[in-house]
């Protein structure tokens, strides 16, 4: 196995101030009346309520963090409703200390455009990311930006052999190979629960994708040969260790380790 990698999700709501702005709506209005302005007109015009990327407001990034010394699970969070930009800063500070294989799950097509977007807007620095031969010269073949590249894998996109007429849901794929799939709830239904003050519960719904993304890629380099299957299965007793000292805590991951056939 490749290491350090880091696997990555995450989730978003739509940019309600970000709205209000590109609306031209008085600084006043109530969040609630852009949104539903908002969607009150993309219905007339047959179209999905779902947010364009760059209005896609970033609120928890969630991360598997795999090296030589465990492995790590971890979410920034932005708690105060102001710290987007540092959220999406120390995410890449990350990949700028441990230069990481980047490992997503449509990562390519929602998650990595989103904070493009929202680091654009607050300023974020990531120098190492976005090298691709200027600085390394060993970006120039492999980097975080190409798509046929390995640093940052999509494993939706290869696996679909790059044809998004062929791309499988991350839920389905995980309960196919055994692994829990998703727990608690949905990418649609993560606006609602934010607007019920319920910031915590799309946390560990966040790490519970992010887990199943690991899972899936651990399957996946035992499919490439990157793991023998002792080696696969050593490493997901270690998530499962992993995951009994957490659940002492936290207990989705009880939920989840009793899920896992």
């Amino acid at each position: 196995m490749i290491s350090p990698v880091l696997v990555f999700d995450i989730e978003s709501i739509p940019d309600v101030a970000g709205l209000r702005v590109l609306r031209g709506m008085p600084a006043d209005t109530l969040d609630e009346q852009v949104y539903s302005d908002w969607l009150d007109e993309r219905k007339e015009k047959g179209q999905s309520d779902f947010a364009p990327l760059h209005l896609q407001r970033v609120l928890v990034i969630s991360c598997v963090f795999r090296n030589a010394e465990g492995l790590r699970i971890h979410s920034f969070v932005d708690r105060d409703g102001q710290s987007e930009g540092k959220v999406i800063q120390t995410f890449f500070n990350t990949l700028e200390k441990h230069v990481p294989q980047l490992v997503s799950w449509n990562g390519g097509g929602f998650d990595l455009p989103v904070l493009h977007y929202r680091g654009l807007q607050h300023g974020v620095v990531a120098d190492k990311y976005w090298d691709q031969g200027e600085d390394d010269r060993d970006f120039r073949w492999n980097n975080y930006i190409s798509r046929y590249h390995m640093r940052h894998l999509d494993l939706m996109d290869l696996l679909a052999l790059y044809q998004p007429k062929n791309n499988a849901p991350l839920d389905a794929m995980a309960k196919l190979c055994g692994f829990p799939g998703k727990l608690g709830m949905d990418g649609s239904a993560v606006y609602g629960a934010y607007r019920d003050g319920k910031l915590e519960d799309i946390r560990r719904y966040c790490e519970t994708d992010v887990m199943n993304t690991y899972l899936l890629y651990c399957r996946f380099q035992k499919m490439r040969g990157g793991l023998l299957d002792k080696e696969y299965e050593q490493e997901t007793a270690t998530v499962r260790a992993a995951l009994g000292q957490l659940a002492r805590t936290e207990p989705h991951w009880d939920e989840y380790l009793r899920a896992w056939v």
